[in-house]
C-alpha cells in the first residue's frame, strides 16, 4: 500500500522525531511512504484567522502535491481535518471543489489509518508506565476520531491508559487563540494540566503536536514530572 505523508508544519520545525517514528510504523505495517517535497502549510492558520483568499493558495497548492496520492496519512487530527474542510472552502468553484473533495476522501489521521484502513489494533508497541490521553478538539470535533487512538494504545504492552478529567475540555492552544487570547488561554491549559497531574501518569499523549506543545510548555514552566509524547513515539516504542 502506497502512502504519501503530510508531515505538517509543527513537526517538520519542532518536533521531527515525531515524523520519524510516523515513517517508521507504517513501514513496519507494510506500507511504502513517499513524501512529497512540495507540501507546504495547509492554510488552516490563515483560515482560522479569517483570511481565506490567502488559505486558498496554500490549499491549492496542497491539492496540487498530493493529487496522485494513493493514501494521504498525517500524525496531526488538526491537520487532516483542515483537508476534510477543503471541498467547503472551494463550494462552488468547479475548479476546484472536487479537486478538494477526492483530496478529503483519501486524508486520513494516523491511528485512523491504520485502525480503519489497514486494520491493525495492535502495532507490537511496548511502553512501561501509567499514561493519560488529551484528546485535542479538531481530531475529535472536526474529524470525528475518537477511538482509533485508545484502541491501539490498549494494545500498548506494559502501558496503563489513566481517563483524563474533563477530558472534553480544550487545552487553550487553538492555533491563533493562543496568541491573540493569552490570559484565556493559559487559564484552560492550567486546567488541563491540573487534570493530567491528578491523573498520576508519568506520560501524557496526544495526536496533535500544537496541544503537545502547548500543554508540555506549560508542564514545565510548572515544574511537572508528567513527560510529553506524541502517540506516534509511543506506537513506535519496543
Amino acid at each position: 500500500m502506497k502512502v504519501s505523508l503530510f508531515i505538517t508544519c509543527l513537526i517538520d520545525t519542532f518536533q521531527p522525531n515525531v515524523g520519524k517514528s510516523t515513517v517508521e510504523i507504517l513501514e513496519h505495517l507494510g506500507c511504502e511512504v513517499s513524501f512529497p517535497t512540495s507540501q507546504v502549510c495547509c492554510g488552516q492558520p490563515a483560515y482560522n484567522s479569517g483570511y481565506v483568499g490567502e488559505a486558498k493558495q496554500a490549499a491549492k497548492n496542497m491539492i496540487q502535491t498530493f493529487e496522485d496520492a494513493e493514501y494521504i496519512v498525517t500524525p496531526s487530527g488538526s491537520c487532516a481535518a483542515m483537508f476534510h474542510e477543503y471541498p467547503h472552502i472551494f463550494k462552488g468553484d468547479f475548479q476546484w471543489e472536487e479537486r478538494a473533495r477526492r483530496l478529503a476522501e483519501k486524508t486520513y489521521e494516523l491511528t485512523q489509518f491504520i485502525v480503519e484502513v489497514l486494520k491493525v489494533t495492535d502495532v507490537g508497541a511496548r511502553l512501561k508506565g501509567k499514561a493519560t490521553y488529551h484528546t485535542s478538539c479538531h481530531m475529535t470535533r472536526l474529524l470525528g476520531v475518537k477511538e482509533a487512538p485508545f484502541t491501539l494504545l490498549s494494545n500498548v504492552k506494559e502501558l496503563e491508559v489513566e481517563h483524563l478529567p474533563n477530558a472534553q475540555n480544550c487545552c487553550g492552544f487553538g492555533g491563533t487563540f493562543s496568541v491573540k487570547m493569552m490570559p484565556i488561554s493559559e487559564q484552560m491549559v492550567d486546567e488541563k494540566v491540573e487534570s493530567v497531574e491528578q491523573t498520576g501518569a508519568d506520560y501524557l499523549i496526544s495526536a496533535d503536536c500544537g496541544c503537545l506543545m502547548n500543554i508540555g510548555g506549560r508542564i514545565e514552566r510548572l515544574g511537572k514530572s508528567a513527560r510529553v509524547l506524541h502517540i506516534a513515539e509511543v506506537l513506535n516504542s519496543r
